[in-house]
C-alpha cells in the first residue's frame, strides 16, 4: 500500500498542527526564554523521531535485502509495507524538523545552512553532515519510489544511500545537539540495532 499524494497533504497538515499546539501557539509562552525553549524543543523533538524512524527504516530494509530472508524468513509480505511507508513519516518529521530550526532565531542555522553544507553559523560540520544525510535520504527513498523509472540495478545501488543517510544522521545528531550527552544511550542503542539488522 502507498500513500496518495492527498494521503502526504493530510499528514503534513496534521504534523503541522501538531507543532503548532506543542510549540505554544495555544496557550502563549509567559517569556522570551520560554517561547525560545518550546522551538529549540519542537526542533530536537522531531529531528530525534525522524533519526528514530530512519532507524527502523533503514533496518528493516537491511532484513528485507538479507539472503536469509528470501530463502528461510520469507518476511517481505508482512515487512515491506511498513518500510515503504516510514519513509513518508521520516520526510514529514525531517520536514518539521528543519523548519523548526529555521524559525528558532537563536539557532544560527538559517534556510542557507539548513540546505547548503557548511553554511550554517552553528556547529557548521555537524549541521553540515545533517544536511548530507537529507540528500542522502531523498535519493534512497525517491529511488526506491520510482525504481521502474531508473535502469535495472540501479535503483538498488542508488537505494544503498540509505546506509550513508543513517551514518551521517547518526553522527549529526551525536555532535549537533547541545543535551547529545545524555542521548548517548539511544545512538548506542539504535547504532547496535542497525548493524544487528546488517549482520
Amino acid at each position: 500500500m502507498r500513500l496518495s499524494a492527498r494521503s502526504w497533504v493530510v499528514l503534513g497538515a496534521f504534523l503541522g498542527i501538531l507543532i503548532v499546539f506543542t510549540t505554544g501557539q495555544v496557550v502563549p509562552a509567559t517569556s522570551d526564554y520560554q517561547a525560545h525553549m518550546r522551538v529549540w524543543l519542537a526542533g530536537r523533538a522531531t529531528g530525534i523521531t525522524a533519526y528514530v524512524l530512519l532507524t527502523l527504516l533503514v533496518s528493516l530494509g537491511l532484513i528485507l535485502s538479507h539472503p536469509t530472508n528470501q530463502s528461510t524468513w520469507k518476511l517481505s509480505k508482512r515487512l515491506f509495507p511498513w518500510h515503504e511507508n516510514l519513509f513518508v513519516f521520516v520526510v514529514a518529521f525531517l520536514v518539521a524538523h528543519i523548519v523548526s530550526i529555521i524559525l528558532d532565531p537563536y539557532a544560527g542555522v538559517g534556510i542557507a545552512g539548513s540546505f547548503v553544507p557548511g553554511l550554517s553559523a552553528y556547529r557548521s560540520a555537524p549541521v553540515a553532515l545533517g544536511t548530507l544525510g537529507l540528500y542522502a535520504a531523498l535519493v534512497s527513498g525517491i529511488t526506491g519510489r520510482w525504481s521502474s523509472l531508473l535502469p535495472k540495478g540501479l535503483w538498488l545501488r542508488l537505494h544503498r544511500f540509505a546506509r550513508v543517510a543513517w551514518i551521517v544522521s547518526w553522527l549529526h545528531g551525536l555532535l549537533a545537539g547541545t543535551d547529545s550527552i545524555t542521548l548517548v544511550p539511544l545512538y548506542v542503542g539504535t547504532g547496535l540495532a542497525v548493524m544487528l539488522a546488517g549482520a
